[in-house]
């Protein structure tokens, strides 16, 4: 099965284009998201095998993700409370430039009780790991909990995809963690410029075998195969960008998996992640196989 690891949250979406976070206003929501969860519930909704190591409130939020991530399909035995903590939750707000700006409470919250341990039991049944950078930049025990599964992953012969997600502000110890993770994937899913923040070549990745595939939002994809090849995306009226990365690289991922090249993969994600972008909602855009 395809196994991720990390945060799962409740996040609000100021409902105008202001970006204004702190400001009294109209908010939707709450949306189930967290880079990991958007993952696992498209993967699973895509028909692959999926399970998600997390863990949540023992409040009204948590309970709401565990049944929606259920109703999806993903394998739910990884997603553990933690008693007296919070679910965290996300505010975000855009703006009509497509700038946003956004506050988590994941630091404060259950989502640091992760252990490696029950991260490591799944990682056992797996032949797939996702990583998100953004899972490994909150540190403690999510960040464990991936270490622990990737060498366990790795070990046995599986795969692992990588969404680097770290910014050119990230302090160096992140940025080792992410490179480090990155030397050992199968799958990339660098932003524009990206790997070069990481001291790596996406064309000698590439030519060692690595599949590279950079996501530019609007602008599709770019594949390297290994010299780029643009994959292009159908347009839609976009509503709501959060989460159309994770589940880029969660269609991706199944449909490599399943056989397709990676230029079928590569296509298939970008219209998969324009499907998405057009509902309010990380997780609210149907899909399926």
């Amino acid at each position: 099965m395809i196994l991720a690891v990390g945060e799962a949250l409740m996040e609000f979406r100021r409902a105008t284009l202001d970006g204004e976070l702190v400001s009294p206003g109209h908010w939707a929501g709450p949306f189930p998201s967290g880079a990991p969860a958007i993952f696992a519930s498209v993967a699973a909704r895509l028909g692959a095998p999926t399970a998600l190591a997390a863990c949540v409130g023992d409040d009204a939020f948590g309970r709401a993700l565990i049944e929606r991530l259920r109703r999806d399909g993903v394998d739910d035995r990884g997603i553990v409370t933690a008693p007296g903590r919070a679910t965290p939750v996300a505010f975000v707000a855009y703006r009509e430039s497509g700038g946003r700006d956004f506050w988590f409470s994941v630091h404060d919250s259950a989502a640091m009780d992760l252990d490696a341990a029950t991260a490591e039991r799944l990682a056992d049944h797996a032949d797939w790991l996702h990583v998100s950078g953004s899972t490994l930049g909150f540190g403690g025990g999510p960040a464990r909990a991936i270490e622990a599964a990737a060498e366990r992953v790795l070990e046995r012969g599986g795969r692992l995809s990588l969404d680097p997600n770290v910014r050119t502000s990230a302090d160096e110890r992140l940025r080792e963690s992410v490179a480090r993770l990155a030397r050992s994937a199968h799958v990339l899913f660098p932003s524009e410029g990206e790997l070069a923040t990481l001291d790596l070549d996406p064309q000698e990745l590439a030519g060692r075998g690595v599949v590279v595939c950079e996501t530019r939002g609007r602008d599709g994809a770019l594949l390297f195969d290994p010299e780029p090849v643009q994959i292009p995306v159908v347009p839609v009226d976009e509503v709501d960008p959060t989460g159309a990365g994770d589940t880029f690289a969660a269609a991706f991922v199944t449909a490599l998996r399943a056989g397709d090249t990676p230029s079928a993969a590569a296509e298939f994600a970008c219209r998969t992640a324009a499907a998405s972008v057009a509902v309010l909602g990380a997780m609210e855009a149907p899909v399926g196989p």
